[in-house]
């Protein structure tokens, strides 16, 4: 009979030892990686040009634009180094994204690189959309995200990207920058 007495109160102290204290308990539990984020584009003059929305997939990060009030035609568009979009020329954001330490473009050899974009189309009304997927790329966590310590910032040239040249695509200068805001 002492036997069955002891067993529960053993058993009771095992699990007891498994809880963990709300204060004084340990680390706290890392935060959870963001799923989503968000970017207003904006020009040098701080106007408005377009928004965009960047989802964490499965298999990569899908990256989905919307610009209003650029100039019309193909415009370079990439993901870079830093979240910070100051003048002159937005050179605060840094350059292209490339944790992979690929070269630049889809039609190069080797290429593209996480930053690498599609161009943004915008038409004579001042207004285009783009959407791409990163096979791979993470916002937050893991290996190499996107938004790390010094954030990252979407950027926007005046020129179209050849899918080629090395580092920039030859897309001439940036017309528009926004950092990339988890939400």
């Amino acid at each position: 009979m002492r036997y069955l007495t002891i067993l529960p109160l053993a058993m009771a102290g095992m699990l007891g030892a498994c809880a963990t204290s709300g204060a004084g308990g340990g680390a706290e539990p890392p935060a959870p990686a963001a799923t989503t984020a968000s970017v207003a584009l904006a020009g040098p003059d701080g106007a408005s040009l377009g928004s965009a929305t960047l989802t964490q997939l499965d298999g990569g990060v899908r990256v989905a634009v919307e610009g209003q009030g650029l100039p019309p035609g193909a415009h370079g568009l990439h993901l870079h180094m830093v979240g910070l979009c100051e003048g002159p020329g937005f050179v605060s954001a840094g350059t292209h994204w490339n944790p992979t330490h690929m070269v630049h473009g889809k039609d190069a050899q080797g290429g593209p690189h996480w930053g690498d974009l599609p161009n943004l189309i915008v038409g004579t009304d001042g207004a285009g959309r783009v959407e791409a997927t990163i096979p791979g790329a993470r916002l937050t966590g893991g290996d190499n995200p996107l938004i790390d310590a010094d954030g990252a910032a979407l950027v926007v040239h005046a020129s179209p990207d050849d899918y080629r040249t090395d580092p920039t695509g030859n897309s001439g200068g940036r017309i528009a920058c926004g950092v990339v805001v988890p939400n």
